[in-house]
């Protein structure tokens, strides 16, 4: 069965989802996709090639990564609005996460051409689900900077956060973003390394930040690696007595109901109906 491409007379991008190692994982969608398209537009080519060929899929590549998206960017805008329908993939896994393709899926929405997601494989989600931590909700972070205020910036914001953050990064640089990590977050706190996913030595090694930053140092690792770190223990509530306390002290200073429940809710974390409650008991 061929996908159904949009009609008029726009084409349309579908943002097309490949496997992250095992070939297998392509859902019957995306094949249909990427053989009715009238290109695919290809991190690698040569990367993406071995896919299409495994699926026997002839539809021409077109390169469109960083060093050329400006101009790959305009091309598949004057071929959409010829009314080529077209597929952006990377060189695994969903595009658009950390990968090309945000420059063009913006041109594209933003002249109101349709933009398509076929769903499939994440290297995010797959980690998380066998991570073993809590994963009702998660910040996303990317590759960290190598260096400077940027890095350091994400690293503190990871460490406050009370959810998992999510982040990728290359073997050769590994234990020394966990060896920070642990400076931010305390030794202490638990994470998983999650490597190599979906392929032959996919390995999840769990433990603690510290743990994990001196085995990595002892063991260079190999391959696609993400590392989700678990979210802080969040501070105790003050009791009702601590707070009753603060509202005096705060009463002694001369501040007005207002200035108490703005105190009460910014300081200590209490909800603000009680703080409107204690600050007019």
């Amino acid at each position: 069965m061929e996908a159904q491409l949009t009609d008029g007379a726009a084409g349309t991008l579908y943002v097309v989802s490949t496997p992250i190692g095992n070939l297998g994982d392509i859902t019957l969608r995306a094949i249909e996709t990427l053989k009715a398209v009238r290109a695919v537009l290809a991190e690698d080519t040569r990367h993406s090639r071995h896919l299409l060929e495994r699926y026997e899929i002839v539809t021409p590549l077109v390169p469109h990564h960083e060093h050329n998206e400006a101009r790959g960017t305009a091309q598949a805008l004057e071929r959409l609005r010829a009314g080529d329908s077209l597929a952006l993939i990377s060189d695994a896994g969903t595009p658009l996460l950390s990968d090309p393709g945000s420059r063009l899926v913006a041109a594209v929405v933003a002249v109101g051409i349709r933009v398509v997601p076929i769903p499939g494989a994440s290297a995010l989600l797959a980690a998380l689900v066998g991570a073993g931590l809590a994963m009702d909700r998660f910040t996303y972070f990317g590759f960290l900077a190598r260096k400077g205020d940027e890095r350091r910036s994400a690293v503190q914001e990871i460490a406050a956060l009370l959810h998992a953050s999510v982040l990728y990064e290359a073997p050769p640089r590994l234990s020394d973003t966990l060896g920070d990590l642990a400076a931010a977050c305390g030794a202490e706190r638990e994470a998983v390394v999650a490597r190599e996913l979906t392929k032959q030595f996919e390995e999840f090694r769990r433990g603690t930040l510290g743990h994990l930053a001196a085995y990595y140092r002892e063991h260079p690792p190999r391959g696609e690696i993400v590392i989700v770190v678990a979210g802080a223990d969040p501070a105790p509530s003050p009791s009702i007595e601590d707070a009753r306390t603060a509202v005096a002290n705060y009463r002694q200073d001369g501040l007005g109901a207002r200035e108490i429940v703005s105190r009460l809710t910014g300081e200590l974390g209490i909800t603000r109906n009680l703080a409107y409650k204690l600050a007019h008991e």
